[in-house]
């Protein structure tokens, strides 16, 4: 149901690549309450995804940017001012990839180079992208830029490898850019930390199969589906939420309070898990 929370809102959408992104939900949803705004992705991402389907959908115009590159970003922010009509008031950061996760590198055995890519577009292009909205004066006051974590940044999940390091980094960069966003201009900044969904990205991790299931059942609530990310993300990007910053919300059922579920320990003296 929508409630055109976002109506006259304009903003960036980063990271849709198929129907199974978070981004692609968020997408809809925020063009259901009323948003207008420019969709991007890596150059390469774009060819191997459907965004083209996604951009026909919600009637927005697709930038190719790669937010490692400061130039790119600049490109994306000014052009999307020109076609949306001003500054912003949103930007969703759906960005991850760690090529030691798909060459299934052991966390103890490390490839460097692409130890540093994992850094630099999963984390640093957060920073990469706000320090841009930020020199370019391209947010408007009170605009909200939401960045997608996990637990792993606070826990340890071996399977993660990498990216734990990398949502470690992306938050912290979330914590202190929001100090500085929200002095300068009221500009909102927070990451949420979703449950294990099912993505292209998230399902290469190895054992998430596994993972899943067992989020799902230590979760009194289960499992947060992409679209309820969805709906919670389109709240941060709207007016009822003005004060929350600087946050790491968890969006996920209930697993990030829980110690053990009784239920859990049930399935496991029966075997079944």
């Amino acid at each position: 149901m929508a409630n055109n929370l976002l109506q006259g809102k304009r903003g960036i959408i980063f990271g849709a690549l198929d129907e199974k992104s978070i981004a692609w939900k968020i997408a809809l949803r925020a063009k259901e309450e009323g948003a207008v705004f420019t969709l991007t992705n890596a150059p390469v991402a774009m060819r191997l995804g459907q965004i083209k389907e996604l951009a026909t959908a919600c009637n927005a115009e697709v930038i190719p940017a790669d937010a490692t590159l400061e130039t790119d970003l600049e490109n994306l922010f000014r052009q999307s001012m020109d076609i949306l009509g001003g500054n912003l008031d949103f930007v969703l950061h759906s960005i991850g990839m760690s090529p030691n996760v798909r060459k299934k590198r052991a966390y103890t055995d490390l490839n460097y180079q692409f130890y540093a890519q994992t850094i630099d577009v999963s984390a640093m292009s957060l920073h990469k992208t706000l320090q841009t909205a930020y020199k370019t004066d391209a947010l408007n006051e009170w605009a909200s830029v939401v960045a997608l974590s996990y637990i792993a940044a606070q826990r340890t999940f071996p399977d993660y490898n990498d990216m734990s390091d990398a949502k470690a980094m992306l938050e912290s960069i979330a914590r202190t850019f929001g100090y500085y966003y929200g002095t300068q201009k009221k500009v909102r900044v927070n990451t949420i930390s979703q449950s294990p969904t099912v993505t292209t990205a998230g399902t290469g991790i190895k054992g998430f199969d596994h993972f899943f299931e067992y989020a799902n059942k230590m979760s009194p609530l289960g499992n947060a589906p992409a679209e309820a990310c969805a709906d919670y993300c389109i709240t941060l990007f709207s007016d009822l939420t003005r004060y929350v910053t600087m946050q790491n919300l968890f969006h996920d059922g209930g697993f990030s309070s829980m110690g053990m579920n009784p239920a859990f320990m049930d399935l496991l003296e029966k075997g079944t898990p």
